[in-house]
């Protein structure tokens, strides 16, 4: 049984977390398998979203396999990949949305901040295992969790290792939807069908200037040049999305 599944269906690709005898933790095959499943999912022009969930009822992902962690170089967590752990921050050009559910925990807390839109089951809980359990090492986690929650709420995950419920990381704004866990996959069909109705080009150039944009001040964000942007006014999606507001009518994406 393959420890990642990749599945594309029309626009959308699938990447399933497929270990869940192990609660989805990652281990160095699953890491690479990651990797290969984002630069291909970036490398078809054909797919516009991508979807991201966990094998089982119990987990999402409970973070890094301790028996057989990632050993880096090349795959998810140490080599670059979709997190940056340990090396260079590589992100996703196309929309990613996040179906968590059950143990979110570590590396796979981390995972699911690496999303655009977080829908998750009423039974999940995020959390920060690696003070209580004594083990740390590249803990790139807690850099993007001071970033995407209150700085106290993030402290206590991070010093003491206090879990979040689903519904305190709704209020918190961690996650874009709570919904029953017999619900998820409608909820997650839903905001596929939201990016699926957008021009993809503009989803992808909007997302690209987005966090270019967070590592510098305000100005200097207003002032930069951005590529998909620039590249946009040139794509046949930008004709029509001029000659559909003419007609009225919806536009017919073709992401090119």
């Amino acid at each position: 049984m393959a420890s990642i599944e990749l599945s594309v269906r029309g626009h959308v690709a699938e990447v399933l977390l497929n270990r869940p005898g192990a609660l989805n933790a990652i281990d160095d095959e699953m890491d690479r398998a990651l990797a290969a499943a984002w630069e291909r999912i970036d490398g078809d022009p054909g797919i516009r979203v991508a979807v991201l969930r966990g094998a089982g009822e119990r987990a999402f992902c409970a973070g890094g396999d301790i028996a057989a962690p990632p050993a880096g170089h090349d795959g998810l967590s140490f080599g670059g990949g979709l997190t940056g752990i340990g090396g260079h921050l590589r992100r996703l050009q196309k929309p990613l949305v996040c179906a968590v559910h059950g143990h979110v925990l570590g590396l796979g807390f981390e995972l699911a901040m690496c999303a655009d839109i977080i829908v998750a089951a009423d039974n999940a809980r995020f959390g920060l295992p690696e003070a209580r359990a004594g083990i740390i090492d590249h803990c790139g986690v807690v850099h993007r969790a001071v970033r995407q929650l209150p700085h106290h709420v993030a402290m206590a995950m991070i010093v003491a290792s206090e879990t979040l419920d689903a519904t305190r990381a709704g209020q918190y704004g961690l996650v874009n939807e709570v919904v029953p866990f017999e619900s998820l996959d409608t909820a997650v069909q839903a905001w596929i069908d939201k990016i699926l109705g957008c021009a993809p080009l503009v989803s992808q150039a909007a997302k690209q200037a987005a966090l270019d944009g967070l590592n510098t001040s305000l100005e200097g964000a207003l002032a930069a040049r951005y590529q998909l942007i620039d590249l946009y006014s040139r794509t046949q999606d930008c004709q029509e999305a001029m000659r559909a507001w003419k007609e009225r009518r919806t536009p017919e994406w073709k992401g090119r």
